[in-house]
């Protein structure tokens, strides 16, 4: 569902500054290239600026310094969290009516709090809680003891094991298994004696996960997810790891057990990360990285092993030239081997 808001609404929530008609409507959000008449579109690289004279879109977001005679402008700092902060005005989110299914099952002394959603389907453990206007969809599985905290939504087929700990406003989309065993064996590879988990998973506010991403219990103590973590779909994190606040993780990375990451990390897409090391703030990894050491602070880096990313640029700047250098060195080591005959002569 989307909603009809003037220019002059919009500029007003994102706190841009409106050149052109304050009056014009808009009703939806699309790329530049697709927009038409009603439609806000953004622009955040400059490079593309030519496509502002060609746009249809009703009204613009761009950044400052940028012009085009004729245009509806809402110039901000920066337009594409301009744009994401359009989408939550023009596209509101239709709230779940407060009730609960009378096909979810509910333990006798769990405990549910004012305005949740439970729909069919839903299971709550023993001595469960789930606070204020929480929403379960179809499916869900909380386990005993565990504990998810006000205003969070679980979407359908989220598994959260006994004893885990979800905190406020949480998402975890379609899927999600929080609290499943870590994968831990004594003596691997003869016995293969499984080691019992006892830990948790705590998952600190405001985090979202995404659909089918699995994070381990802690073998003891616990796994922890702390507070603003965003990770993308089917992402593996394995038992006692942290996640330091804000981070970023992107699909497909494997995180193994114990391994910690300080706040706002970024990890591109299939990363994989060695257990047992500690990854610093602000450090970024490039994606198909594999880390295999420790990290310090504010570093970007690449390849597998990671290196300096600009190291690994220069790597990867010599790769197509291979061949050709080892032709160069096989007939320079022939060349060699020609003049110490001669001088053996």
């Amino acid at each position: 569902m989307t909603v009809r808001k003037r220019l002059r609404e919009i500029a007003e929530h994102v706190g841009g500054t409106i050149v052109g008609d304050a009056d014009v409507f808009v009703c939806n959000v699309r790329g530049i290239d697709e927009a038409d008449e009603g439609d806000l579109t953004f622009l955040a690289n400059p490079k593309y600026k030519d496509r502002l004279e060609e746009t249809r879109a009703s009204a613009i977001l761009v950044s400052p310094g940028m012009t085009s005679p004729g245009k509806n402008l809402i110039v901000t700092n920066d337009p594409y969290r301009a744009m994401a902060m359009s989408l939550g005005l023009l596209y509101p989110e239709e709230a779940s009516p407060p009730g609960i299914s009378g096909e979810a099952f509910i333990e006798s002394d769990a405990e549910i709090g004012e305005g949740a959603t439970l729909y069919p389907g839903v299971y709550i453990g023993r001595r469960a809680r789930i606070e204020r206007s929480v929403v379960l969809y179809p499916g869900v599985f909380v386990g005993d003891d565990a504990i998810v905290g006000e205003n969070s939504t679980l979407y359908p087929n989220v598994v959260v094991y006994k004893g885990c700990r979800i905190g406020k406003r949480v998402i975890l989309h379609a899927g999600v298994v929080v609290g499943a065993d870590g994968f831990g064996f004594a003596n691997p590879g003869r016995d293969n004696r499984k080691v019992p988990q006892v830990g948790i998973v705590q998952i600190d506010d405001d985090v979202e996960v995404g659909a089918n991403t699995t994070i381990d219990r802690g073998t003891l103590g616990k796994t922890w997810i702390q507070r603003g973590v965003k990770i993308d779909n089917l992402v593996q994190i394995a038992h006692n790891v942290v996640i330091g606040e804000k981070s970023i993780i992107v699909a497909q990375v494997g995180i193994a057990g114990s391994t910690k990451l300080g706040q706002s990390v970024i990890l591109g897409g299939q990363v994989g990360v060695a257990g047992h090391i500690t990854i610093g703030d602000n450090v970024m990894v490039g994606g198909q990285s594999g880390v295999h050491e420790n990290i310090s602070p504010n570093q970007t880096v690449s390849g597998t092993p990671h290196m300096r990313h600009l190291a690994w640029l220069r790597v990867q700047a010599c790769k197509p030239h291979l061949p050709e250098m080892r032709k160069t060195v096989n007939s320079l080591l022939k060349r060699i081997e020609q003049l110490e005959e001669s001088v053996r002569d």
